[in-house]
């Protein structure tokens, strides 16, 4: 079951904890991705997280990334790699 930062919780107890690992899940890979946006934004740009399905997670680049020719490498040298080391669940990021 995927998470989206959009989505709200359901009813019902085994509903409600799996929501509630999502939930931690996506806010954890949500800070890993806060520990490079300094860089990110240092560059004129800014990683949203989208989606958190495990194994993947999906970000959105923005601004001065959103065109750059470099913003591959910067997913997966940056992002991906402190995502990884803080959410080992998480095997890749891509860019949507």
């Amino acid at each position: 079951m995927a998470r989206s930062r959009s989505e709200t919780t359901a009813g019902g107890a085994g509903v409600s904890k799996r929501v509630n690992d999502e939930s931690a899940l996506f806010d954890r890979v949500d800070a890993a991705i806060e520990t490079v946006r300094p860089y990110i934004r240092s560059d004129g740009g800014d990683a949203w997280l989208i989606e958190v399905a495990p194994p993947v997670a999906r970000v959105q680049m923005i601004g001065a990334c959103g065109g750059c020719a470099m913003a591959n490498a910067t997913l997966k040298g940056a992002i991906e790699h402190a995502v990884r080391e803080r959410c080992p669940e998480i095997e890749r990021v891509e860019q949507i």
